[in-house]
């Protein structure tokens, strides 16, 4: 396995050889970019001594004789070669490009290029670390799926105490393995994820919805694509970008969502519901608009409820995860839930939280099983997805290990 060590122009950036040093000890070929202030502080020499290999610093280096790529591809060939990008010390100039996709050197268009986990460990001056730009600029790589490596706190060089230092060695290597096991964690299994809302037609104009955003199910294929499963996503109507899974499917109504999950249920080794499925919908539905004189009186009929259908089918091995938007009474319901449907996990959220759930970026709640609940407390989406998966796995090691009789 390969990790790719960004280094960057800060007093810290010394530090940066001693955890290259460790992560060989872990045997993972590490290769070095640096950046250009990073080599007013450290020669290039220092980490072509320790690791072996060629150190990128310029975007377009004279090409070697021996070399593979040209330099002006260069980026890519490494994007697609490591398992993990590890920034360290990263600077608020760092943290900035990645966060606003400014491909301005090789580190900050390797960012760009590449699919593999990355690890950032900030080291700064503390004002530049509290600064209300700097803090916009994590929480935007957290939301995208970014591993942060907090600073610590103490005497920095620039004569002054407080948060900014580069966290300890060991930490940041932690943090590293901890993404490269992640990884390929879900290699082999096949996710089925419904997302968004559902939209039951009154006539050719106007629909029943709910405000499902769908970025919580989309997060989750995300997420789960980086962990190694093959995805398919079943997408109620929303204005986001799909990931590249193997297969999107768009649907409207209940009846298509129910339909389209039915279908492709069979041949899912995991299936995680966050579609926001409506209840109900219109008995009929009109041919023409309804027009606003004499006002409007609808008649509901249930729509099918396809959580219980798909617990009702589901072969031995598959597992079955819903989710449970509450306003009240919550945990007491998603709990009656799971036991009621037969669900391996059921996530809660409590949209009643202002800033929460349904259409915002960011989520908290509670994943509950037969026997736990684990607390999630507010985190982007895209964070919550990866615990949400972390406490799949666990579901999918205990059901593998085998059981001992007395």
């Amino acid at each position: 396995m390969k990790i790719a060590l960004g280094v960057t122009g800060g007093i810290a950036a010394y530090k940066a050889a001693e955890i290259a040093r460790r992560l060989q000890e872990r045997n993972l070929g590490v290769q070095v970019i640096m950046t250009k202030a990073a080599q007013e502080f450290v020669r290039p020499l220092t980490f072509a001594a320790l690791t072996g290999e060629k150190v990128i610093t310029e975007m377009f280096a004279e090409r070697d004789s021996n070399a593979t790529l040209d330099s002006s591809v260069e980026h890519i060939g490494v994007a697609q070669a490591i398992d993990a990008l590890l920034v360290a010390p990263a600077t608020a100039a760092t943290l900035a490009r990645f966060a606003h996709g400014l491909a301005e050197d090789f580190l900050s268009t390797l960012y760009l290029a590449t699919t593999a986990p990355v690890v950032v460990a900030p080291a700064m001056n503390v004002n530049m670390w509290r600064h209300q730009a700097t803090q916009a600029n994590l929480r935007t790589l957290r939301a995208r799926g970014v591993t942060v490596v907090a600073p610590g706190e103490g005497y920095l060089a620039c004569g002054m105490t407080g948060e900014g230092r580069l966290a300890e060695t060991d930490a940041i290597v932690a943090a590293v393995l901890a993404r490269i096991a992640q990884r390929d964690d879900l290699k082999g299994e096949r996710l089925l994820i419904s997302a968004g809302p559902t939209y039951e037609p009154i006539d050719p104009v106007r629909f029943l919805g709910n405000r499902s955003s769908g970025k919580m199910g989309y997060a989750l294929a995300e997420a789960a694509l980086r962990r190694g499963a093959r995805v398919t996503l079943v997408s109620g109507p929303t204005a986001l970008t799909a990931p590249a899974v193997e297969e999107f499917v768009t649907v409207e109504t209940s009846a298509e969502m129910r339909e389209a999950l039915l279908g492709r249920f069979g041949n899912a080794s995991i299936t995680i519901m966050t579609a926001a499925v409506s209840d109900f919908a219109p008995a009929e539905v009109a041919r023409q608009k309804i027009t606003r004189a004499g006002g409007l009186t609808l008649e509901l009929r249930p729509t099918a409820d396809i959580l219980a259908e798909l617990a009702s089918r589901r072969a031995p091995g598959q597992l079955l995860v819903g989710f449970a938007a509450e306003t009240q009474n919550a945990e007491e319901n998603a709990r009656a839930k799971l036991e009621r449907k037969h669900l391996d996990a059921i996530v809660l959220n409590d949209v009643s939280r202002p800033g929460l759930g349904f259409g915002s970026d960011r989520n908290a709640g509670e994943i509950i099983t037969a026997d736990a609940t684990t607390m999630i407390a507010e985190m982007s989406k895209l964070e919550m997805a990866e615990c949400v998966l972390d406490a799949v796995v666990k579901l999918r090691a205990r059901q593998q290990t085998p059981k001992v009789t007395a």
